[in-house]
């Protein structure tokens, strides 16, 4: 699905108004230079807007003249990009979100798909938001425009034959992780690895002490950091388990700092819904400190982080701390996914995958209890030398995923669009 985001931003002058309706569509923009490559961009949300930004940046350095144009957000923009319509617009999240703004989002995607016919990019580059972006490549390559995926669905975790439809619909896939593209190979499709942003932008050694500081923490309590994810929906299933886990590590560790960072408003609001209705509420009420975002130097910060399996997960052990993965699906979503036999991995979490080993617990579904929860936590507070020993481990995979992904990114798309075009 395509994630809910809820970061506001300035619509450009081509941007569909934020009531989300689809005018008719516009003449495409007129070539500066005759000779200049167009290059079309796709990002659906807030992480694809960065990749989008970087990426934009790093094809400039190749061809100076380029022009980009397609959906985008700020980050884009910053770079040079003329949004016809903003990544908010395909910022939906839900089976039943989905089903409410999907005459508009197909609106959107035949609108997108008229005017990038009559603009006639050198390449299309649809990053991430599989469910808008696949279907879009797919008809555009049907018309002979080069396609490009950045950032390939989790095929090694779901159904490894999605990765033919991925074929059918993208010249080249992009893939963050170096386990990808084998299994794309297997299908015939071309896939490269080109690394993950988000080892480019952490160092490989943390600053704990000065991010303890930043956030001003005690540097003599231990801190363990909450994140029960960023959406509604996953904390309402997530944080009563998570702070009544945190209320148990508390009782054994009076000095604890409970420290939740929430990515916006809505998280936050729906946190302290929890919060106020927790049965723990007035025990945790003297430890947790709830801030507004901030989620990376906190977890460089803790001791302990307890989080919701995801891209948290990797962001934690590019920190080289030790964590507890948690998730719980809704009831029938995970009867449906186990019933069909949809999920096709042992380990969930992205540390666990990489290494091809459990490093760190992953408690799932019916193992996500506040006892269970704490238990996992106060083991990595009373066996320092266990988290670290870690550090290595999580430092080799550092190492594995730093590539300067931005500028292989675009090595990959130049090399596609000349070798089609010259």
């Amino acid at each position: 699905m395509i994630a809910d985001h809820d970061a506001a931003s300035t619509a450009p002058q081509h941007a569909v108004p934020r009531s989300h309706s689809v005018s008719a569509p516009a003449a495409a923009p007129v070539r500066v230079n005759p000779r200049a490559r167009r290059i079309a961009v796709v990002a659906g949300e807030a992480s694809g807007d960065i990749l989008g930004g970087g990426l934009i940046e790093a094809l400039r350095e190749r061809w100076p003249d380029a022009e980009f144009a397609g959906v985008g957000g700020d980050r884009m923009r910053e770079a040079g990009f003329d949004a016809w319509f903003d990544a908010d617009e395909l910022a939906v999240m839900g089976l039943t979100e989905v089903l409410r703004h999907l005459p508009r989002l197909l609106r959107l995607r035949r609108e997108l798909i008229a005017r990038l016919v009559d603009w006639q990019p050198d390449v299309f580059v649809g990053i991430d938001a599989p469910d808008f972006n696949l279907e879009l490549e797919r008809r555009l390559k049907l018309r002979g425009i080069a396609t490009v995926h950045y950032v390939s669905p989790s095929v090694w975790a779901w159904r490894e034959k999605r990765a033919q439809k991925i074929g059918r619909s993208a010249d080249r896939v992009l893939c963050l992780f170096p386990m990808e593209p084998p299994i794309y190979a297997r299908h015939g499709i071309d896939a490269q690895f080109v690394g993950h942003p988000l080892a480019d932008a952490m160092p490989l050694e943390p600053d704990r002490a000065a991010a303890r500081v930043d956030l001003g923490l005690d540097g003599a309590r231990p801190v363990l950091a909450l994140l029960p994810g960023s959406r509604v929906g996953e904390i309402e299933r997530l944080a009563p388990d998570f702070l009544g886990a945190a209320a148990r590590v508390l009782a054994a560790e009076p000095g604890l700092q409970v420290v939740a960072p929430m990515a916006n408003a809505r998280a936050a609001a729906a946190f302290d819904r929890v919060v106020r209705a927790h049965p723990d509420a007035a025990t945790l009420a003297p430890a947790l400190r709830v801030i507004d975002g901030r989620a990376r130097p906190l977890m460089i910060a803790s001791d302990v982080i307890l989080l919701a399996s995801g891209t948290a997960t990797l962001e934690a052990m590019l920190a080289k701390r030790p964590m507890v993965v948690a998730y719980r699906l809704a009831p029938t979503t995970y009867r449906l996914v186990k019933g069909l036999g949809l999920l096709k991995v042992d380990r969930y979490s992205l540390p666990n995958v990489l290494a091809g080993e459990s490093l760190v617990p992953e408690l799932m579904q019916d193992a996500c209890t506040p006892d269970a929860l704490a238990g996992a936590v106060l083991a990595w507070l009373h066996d320092p030398d266990a988290a670290q020993r870690l550090h290595p481990r999580f430092l080799d995979l550092h190492r594995s995923l730093k590539r300067d992904a931005s500028a292989r990114a675009a090595d990959a798309v130049v090399d596609l669009v000349e070798s089609r075009h010259g």
